[in-house]
């Protein structure tokens, strides 16, 4: 009762267009989930994370929920996940993810899920690490581990948008590095980030993870970047 008299004083908006939400509507409303351009990755072997990878970083699976346009609702989601402190747009997405994967075979045999991580300064500027609450909706629903501890970032390098694709590749790729142990060794890593663009951040990440022995990588995004 409290709750209801709450959203009657105080309505919550969807993410992706700002509109009331209705009683049964979380986060994001009906008309923008239908809206929304799914990418349906999950159905095709060679999609476009594994185009984008080829020949740079070896995966076993890779997939993104989402198409990312610029001024479109994703990038609408993303922007209020990652600078407006509304963590709860990625364990919806993370939710939403979970149901789609949930009979992926490709995931049968993930032994952690780990997330990009953000520099400690940067982490200590926004307050949380945007992919979190995506992580943890996976780990919780599809009952793989979460570890943030194995991954970390070495560099905090400041937004990278501006740099051209070269650049950034060159910069990035000397970012991130692994604390690990014997217990690692031979594992599945699941790499989440939130969308992938150009792929030089899941790649520099990956190339880390790699320096564990006999490991395997799948790649999955809440969103991808498409023209």
């Amino acid at each position: 009762m409290i709750q209801n008299l709450l959203n009657l004083f105080f309505p919550k908006s969807c993410a992706g267009c700002e509109s009331f939400l209705l009683s049964d509507e979380k986060v994001i409303c009906t008309q923008c989930r239908h809206e929304i351009p799914l990418t349906n990755h999950h159905n095709i072997e060679d999609n476009e994370i594994f185009q984008k990878l080829y020949g740079r970083i070896p995966i076993e699976f890779g997939a993104a929920l989402f198409y990312f346009h610029k001024k479109g609702i994703v990038q609408e989601m993303i922007h209020k996940l990652k600078y407006k402190g509304q963590e709860e747009i990625g364990r919806t997405i993370g939710d939403w993810y979970s149901e789609v994967l949930k009979d992926s075979k490709q995931l049968k045999n993930i032994d952690y899920i780990i997330p990009v991580p953000l520099h400690q300064k940067r982490l200590r500027e926004r307050g949380y690490n945007q992919v979190e609450g995506f992580g943890k909706a996976l780990s919780a629903n599809l009952e793989i581990p979460y570890d943030d501890t194995l991954l970390h970032r070495k560099l905090y390098t400041k937004t990278q948008t501006k740099k051209d694709l070269l650049g950034r590749a060159d910069v990035i790729l000397t970012v991130f590095d692994v604390d690990f142990s014997e217990k690692h060794h031979g594992r599945h890593f699941l790499l989440i980030d939130d969308v992938m663009t150009t792929g030089s951040t899941l790649e520099a990440c990956s190339r880390a993870l790699l320096k564990i022995p006999n490991i395997k990588i799948s790649i999955v995004c809440m969103a991808m970047a498409h023209s």
